[in-house]
């Protein structure tokens, strides 16, 4: 071997032994729950059990993200851009947070339109019980979380074990834009929506996106098809374990609170937080726990029909979501761990890789 040949061998050797213990490095920082050290905007994306989770006479969360240095603002219903202008009385992006309806917001023709109000939207939406305790920081809003209300899970198709749709611009997916309740709102559609989603959130990587999974339902919600419940858990349990096993960046995450209003403290105004028995999605023993410890498909924090948790199953979601939420952020900073069960596990699938959508 030439002097120049030998020179490139060991340039390139080096550089492989720098880039394995760079890896090694990153894998091994432990995972950070503490708050940002700065205030950070933050805005959700939500309907009615949103407005109820962040309220300060409900589920408190807007009291414990400014507690955790997170400056809040949402939108709801009536909010933002019309979506179509050709059609003034079909309403804003905002009365649209239904499952196929990211496509909408993330990827569709006026997604543009969309986010370019999103990410300076600054105030809360009057449902909301409550104001921001920390000052407006500068800038635009950089965690942005989404969530889609338990109407998307009221009638959903096929094989639980289904695996996500392969979409392109040739070959849509016809859940894309659909409201819920429809024939396309299947198993495989749904986890195709979501990894379709992926392909923007790769070009963002100035923002950190929270998928916050479709809540349960009530048993005796009389709109619920009641097999639909054991796929909307399927559905929710693959996002927190493989929905990014392929996705290399560290700028999105997700909490699943189904699996958390699952389970309560023996009754719907009794929470379980805290309790090692039962249905959680936390930070314990220094990992990210996602548990299913009671067999219950339906929302633990109902009465009757109606669907919206009590103020214990808020305060249940809340006490678990904000150190996870601290441990993306900070995954996504660089100055954390990247955790398990917050959209990846060990083993998980890789032959489900990004698709980018031109």
């Amino acid at each position: 071997m030439s002097s120049r040949g030998r020179l490139t061998l060991s340039l390139f050797l080096s550089l492989g032994i720098l880039l394995l213990a760079w890896g090694s490095q990153a894998r091994a920082l432990p995972l950070n729950s503490q708050p940002p050290t700065t205030p950070v905007r933050l805005v959700f994306i939500h309907h009615s059990v949103g407005a109820n989770w962040l309220s300060d006479d409900n589920g408190n969360l807007l009291r414990g993200l400014n507690t955790n240095n997170y400056f809040v603002s949402d939108t709801y219903y009536g909010w933002g851009p019309l979506f179509d202008p050709a059609d003034p009385g079909g309403g804003t992006i905002g009365d649209r947070t239904d499952i196929g309806h990211w496509y909408d917001w993330f990827l569709g023709s006026r997604s543009s339109v969309f986010l370019g109000a999103l990410y300076p939207r600054a105030g809360l939406s009057g449902d909301v019980g409550g104001t921001n305790t920390i000052a407006q920081p500068a800038g635009d809003n950089t965690v942005v979380m989404f969530k889609s209300c338990f109407v998307s899970g009221y009638l959903i198709s096929g094989d639980p074990n289904d695996p996500p749709r392969q979409s392109s611009v040739s070959n849509p997916n016809p859940i894309w834009g659909e409201w819920a309740g429809g024939e396309h709102y299947t198993v495989s559609n749904i986890k195709g929506m979501y990894r379709d989603l992926l392909s923007y959130f790769a070009t963002r990587q100035d923002k950190l996106f929270i998928l916050i999974t479709t809540p349960p339902s009530s048993y005796d919600d009389p709109d619920l098809n009641r097999s639909s419940a054991s796929r909307l858990r399927a559905i929710n349990t693959w996002l927190v374990r493989h929905w990014l096993d392929s996705y290399r960046y560290h700028n999105v995450a997700v909490f699943d609170f189904y699996n958390v209003l699952t389970s309560n403290g023996g009754a719907p105004d009794t929470n379980d937080l805290g309790v090692a028995a039962g249905n959680h999605h936390r930070l314990r023993d220094s990992g990210v726990q996602h548990v299913t410890g009671v067999n219950y498909d339906f929302s633990a924090y109902t009465t009757g029909g109606d669907s919206h948790p009590s103020a214990a199953g808020g305060q249940k979601a809340s006490g678990e979501f904000l150190p996870l939420l601290n441990i993306a952020y900070h995954a996504w900073q660089g100055d954390g761990g990247r955790p398990w069960f917050m959209g990846r596990s060990p083993g998980g699938n890789s032959a489900w890789g990004l698709l980018l959508l031109d």
